[in-house]
C-alpha cells in the first residue's frame, strides 16, 4: 500500500473509532481495591473471595477483569493511591471520603461510589483514671487511624464540641497520634507504649473491651445520630468517566456483597477471618455480623449530609454540599438517603 493510500486508510480508521459508540469501545479489564483493615471492610472481601465483580462484567459484556487489593494502615492512606493513579477504588471512613470530595475537580474528581455500613466508633481506655472525656489531660494520648480527617478524630471534634462549646471542638486534637487500627489494639493491651486510649472500631473495640484491660469511654452513638454510616467506597472520575459498564458492575458487585452478608453471616465470617486471621474465632466474628446495634451492612448513605455539613463548619472542607448525592456517584441518585 502507497504512503498516501496508508495515510487515507489510517486517517478513515481513526475517524471511525471515533466516531463508535462509546459502550463498543475497550474498558479497563483490572479493578484495583485499596481499604484498611476491619469487619467493617467486609463487603470488600467477599467481592474479591466470590469473584462478584468478575462475573457482574462478565454478565455485561465484559471480557476478562483482573482485580486486586491492596490493605493500607487508614482511609487517607487509600486516598493517596486514588489521586496517584495507584488505586481504581478505595474506602475509609465518611472523613477521608468527604475530605478527597472536596480537595478534587476536574478530572481528579471524587466521588462516593456507595457506602458499605454503619458501626459505632468506640473510645477505649486502660487508664482507670479515664471514664469520661472531661478525664483527659494533655498529657494523654488517642491512638486513631489518622489525624483530623478520620472519622475517629471527626467524633472527638463533635464530642469535644458537644462537652464544651464549639469554640472548644478541637480540644482533644491535640492528644490524638496516629496508629492503624491493629496497631493500636497492639499498643493498648501490651501496656508498652504511652498510648492506652484508642478510638477504634469493630472488632479491634470489642477485642479489647473483652481483654478485661479496657473500659469504655464513649461512642459516636453519643454525639451523632444511631445508623450514620461509617465506611465510604469512592473512586475518582479517571476510574467513573472511561469505564461505565466496568464502574456500574464494579457497584453492583459491592451491593451484591452486602446482600450476600446479610443473608449468609456464618460464612461472611469465614471469609473474613481467611483475609484477617484472629484467635477469636468464626462465632466470634459471626456474632458481631449479626448484632444490629454492632454493625448494619447497607448501601444506602445515612447521615451523609450532617457529616458533610459539620466539616464545613469546623472549616475541615473549604466546599459546601448542597445535598448528600453530591457527594456520590450517579448509581446512588435513587437512593433514599440523608
Amino acid at each position: 500500500m502507497s504512503g498516501g493510500r496508508w495515510s487515507a486508510y489510517a486517517c478513515g480508521l481513526l475517524l471511525l473509532m471515533l466516531l463508535l459508540p462509546r459502550e463498543t469501545r475497550a474498558e479497563a479489564d483490572t479493578v484495583r481495591i485499596a481499604q484498611p483493615y476491619g469487619l467493617l471492610y467486609l463487603p470488600s472481601y467477599v467481592v474479591v473471595d466470590r469473584h462478584m465483580i468478575e462475573e457482574r462484567a462478565a454478565a455485561s459484556g465484559l471480557g476478562p477483569i483482573k482485580v486486586t487489593l491492596t490493605r493500607l494502615a487508614s482511609g487517607p492512606a487509600g486516598s493517596d493511591m486514588i489521586l496517584a493513579g495507584d488505586a481504581d477504588l478505595a474506602m475509609g471512613g465518611f472523613g477521608p471520603a468527604l475530605t478527597l470530595w472536596d480537595k478534587t475537580r476536574g478530572s481528579q474528581k471524587v466521588r462516593g461510589v456507595l457506602p458499605l455500613c454503619s458501626s459505632p466508633m468506640f473510645v477505649v481506655s486502660t487508664d482507670p483514671r479515664i471514664h469520661s472525656l472531661s478525664d483527659f489531660t494533655d498529657k494523654d494520648r488517642i491512638a486513631v487511624s489518622a489525624i483530623k480527617v478520620t472519622d475517629q478524630a471527626i467524633t472527638l471534634q463533635m464530642a469535644a464540641a458537644k462537652e464544651w462549646g464549639w469554640d472548644a471542638r478541637f480540644r482533644l486534637d491535640s492528644l490524638t497520634v496516629a496508629m492503624s487500627n491493629p496497631d493500636g489494639q497492639a499498643a493498648l493491651l501490651g501496656g508498652l507504649s504511652e498510648v492506652r486510649n484508642h478510638a477504634t472500631i469493630i472488632p479491634f473495640s470489642i477485642a479489647e473491651l473483652e481483654s478485661g484491660k479496657a473500659h469504655l469511654v464513649m461512642t459516636s452513638d453519643d454525639v451523632m445520630e444511631p445508623g450514620a454510616t461509617s465506611v465510604v467506597v469512592y473512586a475518582s472520575a479517571r476510574f467513573h468517566d472511561p469505564n461505565p459498564k466496568l464502574y456500574a458492575a464494579t457497584a453492583q458487585a459491592f451491593e451484591d456483597a452486602i446482600d450476600w452478608i446479610n443473608a449468609h453471616p456464618h460464612e461472611a465470617a469465614e471469609i473474613y477471618l481467611a483475609w484477617e486471621p484472629r484467635k477469636e474465632g468464626v462465632d466470634w466474628v459471626e456474632k458481631m455480623i449479626r448484632d444490629p446495634a454492632r454493625i448494619r451492612y447497607s448501601a444506602t448513605p445515612r447521615g451523609m449530609q450532617v457529616h458533610a455539613d459539620f466539616m464545613h463548619d469546623v472549616g475541615t472542607l473549604k466546599n459546601k454540599a448542597e445535598s448528600w448525592k453530591d457527594l456520590f456517584w450517579e448509581n446512588m441518585a435513587t437512593k433514599d438517603g440523608s
